[in-house]
């Protein structure tokens, strides 16, 4: 490739760093590329035919309008911020080997104290998170707890922990190590079930573009997208959005693809869940089969009730 890609990357420190990590991945197959950082919205012409066309995911609009705009080449994202239904326009490119799929417990306090409180009955800890996801199962594990919103990038999030009178905050685990941010006062929540595409990073592009789709696709590692896609399959048939509490983890060991996956309602009262395997070959379809089978065993009132209490 003789041209120059350009990489789209909002500003934020974790951003940046997977951004500069898809640049490195594309250097080592001698394929030359750029940042570009894009500040806002505002700084875009955002025509409204682009949010008639699928553009709804708040994390990642602003890159796929300057993506479709050609004011970038290539956009990194997130992937559980990546909405299932692409704009029109665009193409998954390629999805990285995933990190750590879990959540953390950024705690305040000694851990021996928490772990009695956590495990005592009763107990009414005040814990932060912006996520509905996380939030109903935590509910569901500890109903007495108080949850708090807390929102931000991931340095303004673990200042507002630090500065706010909470027991401790629920983070992503590879966000934080990514950019060695990971405090020492942190478990892993093995208990918690993880949102789709959690830890993976997914590279897009023009999908009329195919020479760029063809160089960022040297990077894609087949098993993580595989696993994701059966991921947001399931979230897809759900229905599911930002506003939904939808959990999936699809791992492969030996050849064969484990899934579990679950929807909960907002106050973590009411669940149905599910797990699947299939061997690796056939797994295509595995997060649809396990979403329609979450629906016919109470899934469909929950998401029901989820989606009219929005209205």
């Amino acid at each position: 490739m003789k041209r120059v890609l350009r990489i789209g990357t909002r500003d934020s420190q974790l951003a940046v760093w997977q951004a500069t990590l898809v640049k490195n991945e594309l250097t080592k197959y001698n394929v030359e590329s750029e940042l570009v950082y894009i500040k806002s919205e505002g700084d875009i012409d955002l025509a409204t035919p682009l949010y008639e066309i699928g553009v709804q995911g708040v994390f990642t609009r602003t890159l796929d309008a300057a993506l479709i705009s050609e004011r970038i080449d290539v956009a990194v994202h997130s992937m559980k911020d990546v909405p299932t239904q692409l704009a029109q326009g665009i193409a998954q490119a390629a999805v990285l080997k995933r990190a750590s799929y879990k959540d953390i417990f950024v705690y305040k306090g000694e851990l021996s104290e928490i772990n009695s409180q956590l495990t005592t009955h009763n107990s009414q800890l005040t814990i932060a998170t912006s996520s509905i996801r996380r939030k109903a199962q935590w509910l569901h594990r500890y109903p007495d707890h108080l949850v708090e919103n807390l929102r931000g990038n991931v340095n303004t999030r673990l200042k507002k922990v630090a500065e706010n009178n909470w027991n401790g905050a629920i983070f992503a685990a590879a966000g934080l190590e990514r950019i060695h941010l990971r405090p020492e006062n942190s478990i892993e929540l093995d208990w918690m079930l993880p949102a789709p595409a959690q830890g993976a990073i997914m590279v897009g592009c023009r999908a009329n573009d195919f020479e760029t789709k063809e160089a960022c696709n040297t990077l894609n590692d087949e098993a993580t997208a595989l696993c994701t896609k059966i991921e947001r399959d399931f979230l897809r048939t759900l229905m599911g959005g930002c506003s939904t509490p939808i959990s999936a983890l699809a791992i492969i060991e030996d050849h064969t693809v484990f899934f579990k996956g679950n929807i909960f309602s907002r106050d973590g009262k009411e669940h149905a869940e599910t797990e699947k395997k299939s061997h690796k070959e056939n797994a295509s379809t595995l997060g649809v089969e396990a979403a329609q089978e979450v629906l016919s065993n109470g899934g469909k009132k929950i998401a029901e009730a989820i989606r009219n209490a929005g209205k």
